[in-house]
């Protein structure tokens, strides 16, 4: 505990149940399952936005789910691009579902323990977004001044992507997200 407080006033923390406030939701991090780093999930339901980080070293990723302009969009650091698509509502949470996982910490540990998450797969197009501000303010801001690409969701599973590369963003134990396209490559 003396090392606790110790870093917390090092880091200029007055209060050390301030550190306990954030919505900090380890994913993997056990040596079996080859993933390590931190994700946390911030709702806004003020401007109906959500905010995923995924802090994990050069494959760290931010997500915007604009719940407002019916658009998601991904930016991967390690590959300095961001791709944007059309939320899915059907299988993507709700704002208030979300904003309620959260609050209640069902996010945190090893998973929720209930069924296993929903999966959507992306096809990158490869021609990049000239015109963000139709995208609306959260993503045009997250997305300005590197390469954005729009993204078609793929129904079902596709053979034609089985021998392309593909990024994913897997959110919590909620949703698995594929990209998938020449655009990720590099």
């Amino acid at each position: 505990m003396k090392l606790t407080n110790a870093f917390a006033k090092k880091c200029g923390i007055k209060s050390l149940s301030i550190l306990y406030n954030f919505q900090d939701i380890s994913v993997g991090g056990n040596s079996n399952s080859g993933i390590s780093g931190q994700q946390s999930v911030s709702v806004n339901n003020q401007h109906s936005v959500a905010n995923v980080d995924n802090d994990n070293g050069w494959d760290s990723w931010n997500s915007i789910w604009d719940y407002h302009t019916n658009y998601a969009a991904t930016r991967f650091f390690g590959k300095k691009k961001c791709i944007v698509h059309r939320m899915n509502k059907e299988v993507m949470p709700s704002l208030q579902t979300l904003d309620a996982l959260v609050k209640e910490k069902k996010l945190q540990g090893e998973g929720p323990g209930g069924p296993p998450p929903k999966g959507l797969m992306y096809s990158i197009n490869p021609k990049e977004v000239n015109d963000l501000s139709e995208l609306g303010k959260p993503i045009a801001s997250m997305c300005r001044g590197i390469p954005t690409y729009m993204a078609e969701e793929i129904e079902g599973a596709s053979l034609f992507f089985a021998k392309e590369d593909c990024f994913s963003a897997d959110v919590l134990w909620i949703l698995n997200i594929s990209f998938c396209g020449k655009t990720v490559e590099s």
